[in-house]
């Protein structure tokens, strides 16, 4: 099934700024939300949509890889979007958000921003995003691919379940579950956050050996991803969960990847086109030949015109970077270059000379041009001077 235009969905413009996206998100959030439309499984999928729809547009890198390669780039990036999980991945995603538009009800009652009390300090917290550079071929940049990578990650602790404790949690006995320890006395009260439980109300009746409580281990994971076509230094891909291990809970951070494209020995990109050289001699320009242009995939014959001058392209439409997305393809752009020889054969030279004493404005005395010839020349240069 195809999936439907983001834009649409919101009701904005391709061209709508971020406060226009969050407006129009936040009347279909309202419109659609879960505890509004109680067992209407239509209003939560579309919920579900509008929700996909604003993660993706008021984010600016998910945005523009959406604009050039539509869904197959963000499929590519790793973002599947929220319409195969459940309301709570876009609670957890969106907490902050849900809170300032409904008034820090935290999502109509399923525990969000405005619980209170020591749930609110237990919220989910997303993991750290992290940071990739990835090396590609020119090939690989401009046909795509699919690339093995390994990335330093943490994950869940296999002792403990990610828990940090095998015994789980105590109350803690400094703040006695409340997270807040009140000092002072009469109109003077203050109220700090808890040095012992850092605020969670809780403890670790004993850490984990294994990861020393902390719920997670450090390593390396291995990832397949998927380079859309037509990328370059410039453009930043994000894989949508694939960065650090979230925290109570919380969704994983993104990874970011950015490229490194090496250079290409014959070929320069400008935008969509190929930019490369073709050199000919001098009997091949003046005469005109058949030379062979290189593309991606393989050198192609292109018949230059009598009287081709150096710094003349031949253009070879569609050879150059793929389309991409109704986009058209690049084309590949050779720029002639007349190579003259520096040095010549004895043979060469003598034709060379001969060739010269044939050119207009040359010394014409040992030529075999007949008199008359000469003389209707002389008339015609006179006529144009007016004499």
């Amino acid at each position: 099934m195809s999936k439907p235009d983001y834009y649409e969905v919101l009701g904005v413009g391709r061209d709508a700024d971020d406060e226009t996206i969050k407006k129009a998100y936040r009347k279909k959030a309202l419109e659609n939300h879960p505890d509004r439309n109680a067992g209407d499984k239509a209003a939560e999928s579309r919920f579900k949509v509008a929700s996909e729809a604003f993660e993706v547009l008021s984010n600016a890198e998910k945005r523009a890889t959406y604009d050039r390669y539509g869904h197959e780039g963000l499929e590519g990036s790793g973002f599947h979007g929220f319409t195969g999980g459940g309301v709570e991945d876009i609670f957890a995603r969106f907490g902050d958000i849900f809170g300032d538009f409904f008034g820090g009800m935290g999502g109509f009652g399923r525990g969000g921003a405005g619980a209170g009390g020591r749930r609110g300090r237990h919220r989910p917290r997303a993991g750290e995003d992290i940071g990739f550079r990835m090396a590609l071929t020119f090939e690989e940049a401009v046909r795509g691919a699919k690339k093995e990578i390994r990335v330093p990650r943490h994950v869940p602790c296999d002792a403990c379940g990610g828990k940090g404790s095998k015994n789980g949690t105590a109350t803690c006995p400094t703040c006695r579950g409340e997270g807040q320890v009140v000092r002072g006395g009469g109109p003077f009260i203050i109220s700090t956050t808890c040095g012992t439980c850092g605020g969670a109300g809780e403890v670790l009746r004993d850490r984990c050996a294994t990861c020393r409580g902390t719920g997670k281990r450090a390593e390396e994971d291995k990832l397949t991803v998927t380079i859309p076509a037509g990328v370059s230094n410039d453009v930043q891909l994000r894989l949508e969960g694939k960065g650090d291990l979230g925290e109570n809970g919380g969704p994983p951070g993104d990874l970011y990847l950015q490229f490194d494209v090496k250079r290409h020995k014959v070929f320069e990109r400008h935008d969509d086109d190929l930019h490369c050289e073709v050199k000919v001699n001098v009997a091949e320009a003046a005469l005109g030949a058949e030379v062979d242009v290189p593309t991606l995939d393989g050198p192609e014959a292109v018949r230059l015109p009598a009287g081709t001058q150096s710094g003349q392209t031949v253009r070879l439409v569609g050879k150059g970077v793929p389309a991409v997305r109704g986009r058209p393809a690049g084309d590949v752009v050779a720029h002639v270059t007349v190579e003259i020889p520096a040095k010549l054969t004895e043979k060469q030279r003598e034709l060379f000379e001969a060739l010269g004493t044939t050119f207009k404005g040359r010394d014409v005395k040992d030529t075999k041009e007949p008199k008359e010839t000469k003389e209707k020349k002389k008339g015609f240069f006179e006529k144009l001077m007016g004499e």
